[in-house]
């Protein structure tokens, strides 16, 4: 075989060898679906939720060795306006705090909802987050903010707070742990089954820049469903919603523990 690329046709050049061995790569080729990093997303619109849990419950869902931290889960409504590449969306991570050693601390996230395929695929592809489809909205109705995911028709978590009454510092945002640095589980198989890909991922967003934050008080609902079943994180006390408007970066991350490494077989 050759590595020589094939000659142009449509304004494409076909891929040669190195093209499909390069990081960035993404099928199909002529109209792929992955974003190569670095990608931006300006003006999302964000509703963040704390509320307490049952840290036994937080436990059952962390995944050996990384270890589940204080009792408090946040969870994010994300309004993308105008994100690089997937173009406008609704996301929602529910999160909690966990951590690897010292070094390595911030949120990891057993579930994930997104109202875009390419973005679901992406999720799960690159960052091995646990992504599903489902419909994530965030609106102003009067005086309040709701944010919602529905899955299945039904909405399997409803969160609210006050619009803008009270100006809040962003760093407010980080008081229970460090969500900017994201954890997860990735699991990929070769196509014979056996095990291609099993890692814990951690990435962290960049050129953060909020242009606005508020606080208010905050309500969390979840409703079971089999499919998404973010009621295993059951609300025990609502603690605070922040509204926050920002744009950032999403940039590669990096494997901080490799299951099928030598040393952890």
């Amino acid at each position: 075989m050759t590595d020589t690329p094939g000659p142009g046709r449509g304004g494409l050049r076909r891929p040669g060898l190195e093209d499909i061995r390069a990081g960035g790569f993404s099928t199909p080729w002529d109209a792929p679906t992955i974003p190569p990093f670095p990608f931006t997303f300006r003006n999302a619109e964000i509703l963040t939720l704390f509320y307490r849990s049952d840290p036994a419950a937080m436990a059952f869902l962390c995944p050996e060795p990384l270890r589940p931290e204080g009792d408090v889960v946040a969870v994010h409504l994300y309004k993308m306006n105008d994100p690089d590449w997937i173009g406008p969306y609704g996301e929602a991570n529910v999160m909690f705090g966990a951590s690897l050693s010292e070094a390595v601390r911030g949120g990891y996230s057993p579930y994930f909802f997104l109202s875009t395929e390419v973005g679901v695929a992406h999720g799960r592809e690159i960052h091995g987050q646990p992504k599903k489809l489902a419909q994530v909205t965030l609106e102003a109705r009067g005086d309040l903010l709701v944010g919602e995911v529905v899955r299945n028709g039904i909405a399997v978590l409803t969160g609210t707070t006050a619009y803008k009454q009270h100006r809040a510092d962003p760093a407010k945002l980080r008081q229970h742990f460090d969500f900017a640095l994201n954890l997860n589980l990735k699991a990929v198989d070769h196509i014979d089954g056996r095990p291609a890909i099993r890692q814990l991922t951690s990435r962290r967003l960049a050129d953060i820049t909020v242009h606005e934050c508020w606080s208010g008080p905050c309500t969390v609902e979840l409703r079971p469903n089999a499919q998404a079943p973010v009621f295993r994180l059951p609300v025990l006390e609502p603690l605070e919603g922040f509204y926050w408007r920002a744009d950032f970066t999403l940039v590669a991350g990096s494997v901080v523990h490799d299951y099928l490494a030598p040393e952890h077989g």
